[in-house]
C-alpha cells in the first residue's frame, strides 16, 4: 500500500509563476510588446470575482499584460461573442480567458468554441481537446495541465500507475483522463451514474 503525499501547490505555483516570468521576458524581447492575456468576466459571481483577480495578479506578477473587461450580468450572448471576436482579431492579444460560469442567457459552448484555438488558454475549445485525445496536444485544459505539472514536481511515476479520477466535467475530469493516459496510467473515470463510487 502507497502512502499518499501532499503537494504544497501555494509553493509550486510561486515557482512556476518565476519561471513564466523569465518566458515572458524573452517572448516580450522577441515580439516587442509583453504577452496579453484578456480575462472576461460576465456578471458578479463572487467566486468567479476572486478567480478573476487571481489570475490577474498571477499574470501581472509573471510580468504579462492584463487586459479586463467586466461585463453587466444582463449581457446578452451576442454581445459577448462580438467582444471575442474582437479580442480574437486583435494583435495585442494572445490569450482569452472568459471565466465560467455564464449567465443562463449566454450558452457556454458557443462561447468557448467561440475564442480561437490558439487564444483558448483555458484549453476547453473542442480543437484543443481534441488535440488532447489523439495525443498530439497544443493548449490544454488549465486545471488538469496544472495537476500533471505538480505531479511531475514530485517525481511521480506514471507507467503502469493506477488513477481514479472523481466526476467526468468537460473542464476538468474528461481533459483530467486524457492527460493521465497520455503519460501512460491506466484511469477509471466516475461520475454520476457510478455505483459505489466508494
Amino acid at each position: 500500500m502507497t502512502t499518499a503525499k501532499i503537494i504544497d501547490g501555494k509553493a509550486f505555483s510561486e515557482k512556476l509563476v518565476d519561471r513564466v516570468a523569465i518566458q515572458a521576458r524573452q517572448l516580450a524581447e522577441k515580439i516587442g510588446r509583453p504577452p496579453a492575456l484578456a480575462v472576461v468576466l460576465v456578471g458578479e459571481n463572487p467566486a468567479s470575482a476572486v478567480y478573476v483577480r487571481n489570475k490577474i495578479e498571477r499574470t501581472t506578477t509573471a510580468g504579462m499584460r492584463s487586459i479586463e473587461h467586466r461585463l453587466a450580468v444582463t449581457t446578452s450572448q451576442d454581445e459577448l461573442l462580438a467582444l471575442i471576436d474582437t479580442l480574437n482579431t486583435d494583435d495585442a492579444v494572445d490569450g482569452i480567458l472568459v471565466q465560467l460560469p455564464l449567465p443562463d442567457q449566454i450558452d457556454e459552448a458557443a462561447v468557448i468554441n467561440a475564442i480561437t484555438p490558439d487564444k483558448d488558454v483555458d484549453g476547453f475549445h473542442a480543437y484543443n481537446i481534441g488535440r488532447l485525445a489523439l495525443r498530439r496536444p497544443t493548449l490544454q485544459s488549465c486545471t488538469p495541465k496544472g495537476v500533471m505539472q505538480m505531479l511531475d514536481h514530485i517525481g511521480t511515476q506514471y507507467k503502469g500507475a493506477h488513477a481514479t479520477i472523481i466526476g467526468a466535467s468537460n473542464h476538468v475530469g474528461r481533459p483530467m483522463g486524457l492527460e493521465l493516459l497520455l503519460a501512460g496510467v491506466t484511469v477509471t473515470t466516475t461520475h454520476k451514474f457510478t455505483a459505489n463510487t466508494a
